[in-house]
């Protein structure tokens, strides 16, 4: 399982309803007519994104079953079908980063779950992820996800869970690497 993450805040940060209007009219548009290996996908109204900045924004999140999938989704995303909705989201799109993530452990997708951020300065020592990040996950209620391309700049790993297990707790993880939790709230169109 694959999950693209987009992180991504308006042109006009007073038109914030039509932004996410427009969000979520994409997202509907893709759970309407599925493109092959695509699981779903959601959108988040986060507090803040370090790696845009402080300010708050969105996080969406693409799931498809293999590299193949995301290749499909990149091109239904603008072909027949998705393409004025895509086009709308586009047009009132501001700044924005993403990577695509792998499923290390665990389970997939959990709304309601808080999203810690995990990134290791580059050339440090690698821990095994058990011992690290794993370390009392029950993973029927979290997902631990491990980079895999980076689109801009986005942390190595992501642990989604209703509560931090105590790998990624400060006292456990390795000398200069940094978890940041961020509050996230799902977007509905109800």
């Amino acid at each position: 399982m694959l999950a693209y993450v987009f992180w991504h805040r308006p042109l006009d940060a007073s038109a914030t309803d039509a932004y996410e209007q427009a969000q979520l009219a994409f997202h509907r548009s893709l759970a309407h007519t599925p493109p092959a290996g695509f699981a779903g996908s959601a959108c988040y109204r986060a507090t803040a994104l370090p790696w845009l900045g402080e300010a708050a924004g969105y996080e969406d999140w693409y799931f498809v079953e293999d590299y193949t999938a995301l290749g499909v989704l990149g091109e239904a995303a603008v072909g027949h079908g998705h393409r004025s909705a895509h086009d709308e989201a586009a047009r009132r799109f501001g700044a924005g980063a993403g990577g695509l993530y792998g499923l290390v452990e665990g389970t997939p997708r959990l709304d309601g779950a808080a999203a810690v951020w995990i990134a290791r300065p580059p050339g440090s020592q690698r821990l095994a992820l058990g011992e690290l990040l794993g370390d009392g996950m029950d993973p029927r209620r979290a997902g631990l996800w491990r980079r895999q391309l980076v689109l801009g700049p986005a942390p190595e790993f992501c642990l989604l869970a209703p509560e931090p297990p105590a790998g990624v707790a400060p006292t456990r993880l390795p000398a200069e690497w940094k978890a940041t939790s961020m509050a996230r709230e799902r977007l509905t169109s109800e």
